[in-house]
């Protein structure tokens, strides 16, 4: 989907329409901004807050991603203070790094009061091509993709979301 809203919503990352396909609809969804040009994606964002527990089938469009595209993906989590994970989280991350084994991974532990700053700032260092979240954490997100002006956060004018639905 494109994220040019057609109503007043001029200015901000996603229309109503494609808002209301990534809440209401579930399934797998490519979120394209109205500048993003086409590239080769190399590099997969994955912000994470670590709460995934058994549900890892939910990441296999990324899985294919990383192998039709020879892709890495960076796993990122994002605190709002310096934390340590708590045992539930770190089981998940466990899980996962199993999971990822066979693929060019990494993982990113960013502190940051506000989760837009740090996402902006991990996706202009790495070179991100491509964002993929899991649908359950968009509220994690949803500040940056329904109430930030394009103006506020540079990213969001080029690279594409992956919005994963389990």
């Amino acid at each position: 989907m494109g994220t040019k809203g057609a109503s007043g919503f001029q200015g901000y990352i996603t229309g109503s329409n494609t808002g209301d396909v990534i809440t209401k609809v579930k399934c797998t969804t490519l979120v394209v901004p109205e500048n993003a040009k086409f590239k080769k994606i190399e590099e997969v964002a994955f912000p994470t807050d670590f709460s995934l527990c058994n549900e890892l089938q939910i990441l296999e469009p990324i899985i294919k991603i990383l192998e039709e595209k020879s892709a890495s993906l960076r796993v990122l989590n994002i605190s709002k203070k310096v934390t340590s994970l708590n045992e539930d989280q770190q089981k998940s991350k466990e899980l996962l790094e199993d999971y990822l084994y066979n693929y060019q991974h990494s993982f990113h532990f960013l502190t940051n009061k506000k989760v837009e700053d740090a996402v902006q700032c991990f996706v202009n260092s790495r070179n991100i091509d491509m964002i993929a979240m899991v649908a359950k954490n968009l509220n994690y997100f949803q500040q940056i993709l329904f109430h930030t002006k394009v103006a506020e956060i540079s990213y969001h004018t080029d690279v594409p979301f992956l919005v994963l639905h389990e």
